[in-house]
This record gives C-alpha cells, sequence and structure tokens, in this order.
C-alpha cells in the first residue's frame, strides 16, 4: 500500500476529508466502492514500475458526490537513485469531462438530423 503522508488545503477542500481522517491512508478511500476503472490498473502498473503517469478517475467527496480526478503521480528519488516516494497531484475535471459528454451527445444529435435531412431531400434535377 501507499499511504498519504501529507496532503495540502486544497486536498481537504476538494475531497472533504480533514488531514486526521486521511494520513497515514491508502488513497483507495476516494474510489468507495467503484473499483471497476482502468485508470486504476494504469497507476497500480506505474507504482509497481516506479514511473510517472497522469490518468482521469471517478473519485468521491467525503460527502458521496462524485467528482472526476485527473490525477499525476511522479516519483521520487533519493541521491542513492533509490525510490523514497509519489507525489500525487489531483485537479478536479468534472466540468472538462461533463463539457466532453455534452460535446460527444450534441454530436450524435446533429447526425441524426443531418441523417434525417438527406431522408427527407428533395433530389434536384
Amino acid at each position: 500500500d501507499n499511504i498519504l503522508i501529507y496532503a495540502n488545503a486544497a486536498f481537504e477542500h476538494l475531497t472533504g476529508y480533514c488531514l486526521d481522517e486521511i494520513l497515514y491512508q491508502d488513497c483507495r478511500f476516494l474510489q468507495s466502492d467503484d473499483r471497476d476503472q482502468s485508470a486504476l490498473s494504469e497507476i497500480k502498473k506505474a507504482i509497481k514500475e516506479g514511473r510517472s503517469t497522469r490518468v482521469v478517475v471517478r473519485n468521491y467527496r467525503k460527502d458521496g458526490v462524485l467528482f472526476w480526478n485527473e490525477l499525476s503521480i511522479t516519483p521520487v528519488f533519493n541521491d542513492k537513485d533509490q525510490l523514497t516516494y509519489f507525489i500525487g497531484v489531483q485537479r478536479d475535471v468534472s466540468e472538462l469531462v461533463r463539457l466532453k459528454e455534452e460535446n460527444i451527445a450534441l454530436k450524435r444529435e446533429l447526425a441524426k438530423i443531418g441523417a434525417k435531412l438527406s431522408q427527407n431531400s428533395v433530389p434536384t434535377v
């Protein structure tokens, strides 16, 4: 397990958890029971390989509200080139995800309208 040894005030604000509740725990509590996410495999693989990665995962605030988290993790090595920690940086990208989903839905709707228009068009002579 990779435990949290530090979190700043922005983490508390984003997640709704205070430091006393989360320090020295694994970050998996943010996924609640929503563990079937391909991004979680990428995180695990990157940690195992000691490399950086950036993924978007579904996380949940303390009050249970979903937020889309762009998580960047970066390994930290000591002066002997030994892996000592990972730094994780979170960014709430919920609005970006919502806009992308809305864009996809609008494109589908436009395609349907375009198909109907082409079916109803009168051939020109």
